[in-house]
């Protein structure tokens, strides 16, 4: 592991690390994010990046609190910068107006080196498998990292992070938008307006072929598998 001192960091005001947060870097090279994350003018910064070919450098000690989340909320946390470790991962990210870039899927070496760190991250500070987010899961206002691209399946079958494996021949209700809200709510997201957004970053996450913003069978299906999961998560 690397080192790269982040200037901006302070001290932890909760007790107890409980998320393990993932991020892309949205910046044309892993030099350029790495700069930005360093730099005092910019005032942000995460616990770990991780580049394309696998090198991980260490940014602020855990037991700081990075500068990663921002505004955010998950279950009743609001600010998860407090109760959580970052990681940026090396990834040009969606283009969006005044910035160019090709979203690709995450190299190999990369992976692995996330698998290895985000296990030695959980081990530590017994970060529960439900408690490991997206930003765009606990922002999803406002960002849309990851992605859909990233692979959280190959994740949550190494311990980190949940999945719903479903039977796609099975049927259910297709909820009407206030149950399928009470149960996002349930399962931790923050509700606010900008419904379809909102949608939009679960299935971003959950269900990522297909990003439509609408509740159907699968939705209703993967999100009962979630809570289910998270339920028996919480037994521990």
């Amino acid at each position: 592991m690397k080192v790269r001192k982040s200037p901006n960091f302070d001290d932890r005001t909760s007790a107890g690390i409980k998320y393990l947060i993932m991020h892309y870097t949205g910046m044309h090279s892993g030099k350029e994010a790495l700069d930005r994350l360093c730099s005092a003018e910019a005032k942000v910064s995460a616990h770990y990046l991780i580049e394309e070919n696998g090198d991980v450098y260490a940014m602020v000690d855990e037991e700081k609190r990075a500068w990663h989340a921002g505004v955010s909320k998950w279950e009743e946390d609001i600010g998860l910068n407090d109760r959580s470790i970052g990681i940026e991962i090396v990834n040009p990210g969606h283009p969006y107006p005044g910035y160019e870039s090709v979203y690709r899927p995450f190299p190999e070496k990369q992976m692995e080196a996330l698998i290895k760190l985000s296990k030695e991250i959980l081990s530590r500070h017994n970060i529960k498998p439900c408690h490991v987010l997206g930003h765009s899961d606990i922002a999803w206002q406002r960002k849309i990292d990851p992605g859909e691209l990233f692979d959280w399946a190959r994740l949550a079958k190494e311990g980190i992070g949940i999945w719903p494996d479903i039977n796609p021949e099975k049927s259910c209700d297709v909820y009407s938008m206030d149950q399928f809200l009470t149960k996002l709510a349930e399962f931790g997201y923050g509700i606010e307006d900008s419904i379809e957004k909102l949608i939009v970053a679960f299935q971003r996450h959950y269900r990522p072929s297909k990003l439509d913003g609408i509740i159907d069978q699968e939705c209703c299906l993967i999100l009962d598998e979630l809570i289910r999961l998270k339920s028996v998560d919480n037994r521990f």
